[in-house]
């Protein structure tokens, strides 16, 4: 990974935090149907999270994508 493949990544997650702490302030703002929001954005995080560390635990695509010609 070069130097600006991860300045990118890095204002892109930074954009991305910005964007979601808006959203749940907004949420809060409109409390009682600002809860549902809140609930589909910890249910979205909690897959993404799972498929992430899914990934990360995967031998066999670590494996592939090193080995096997393109």
């Amino acid at each position: 990974m070069d130097l600006y493949e991860k300045w990118g990544y890095s204002l892109l997650g930074i954009i991305a935090v910005v964007y979601l702490l808006a959203m749940l302030a907004g949420m809060i703002a409109a409390f009682p149907f600002g809860l549902f929001g809140l609930l589909l954005i910890a249910g979205i995080g909690i897959l993404l999270v799972k498929v992430v560390k899914e990934r990360m635990q995967n031998k066999e695509d670590d494996y592939y994508s090193s080995k096997v010609d393109k």
